[in-house]
């Protein structure tokens, strides 16, 4: 019968500890970035499967609205990509 020693259960308990804390400190332009990057890829998604560009009908082919959104979307993408290589490198 296996054993487990006080140390495996604290270092169980750091990492638990490290993991909540790197998703508390997320902060609301993080989950805005997020949120958009979601939107976009569901977008794509959309245009993928059934040719249906989602912004442009709720917004218009190329409003300055909708070019809005995709500017936005983009720089979400691009937060995230920021946001998540700061995130790797804390482990």
């Amino acid at each position: 019968m296996a054993t487990t020693s006080s140390y495996d259960v604290e270092r169980r308990h750091l990492l638990d500890r490290r993991e909540s804390i790197t998703l508390r400190t997320l902060t609301v332009v993080d989950w805005i970035a997020l949120a958009l990057v979601i939107v976009g890829g569901v977008n794509w998604g959309l245009i993928g499967l059934f040719n249906v560009d989602l912004v442009a009908a709720l917004f218009g082919v190329m409003t300055p609205l909708s070019r809005a959104v995709y500017v936005l979307v983009g720089l979400s993408a691009l937060y995230t990509i920021i946001t998540a290589t700061k995130m790797s490198s804390k482990r």
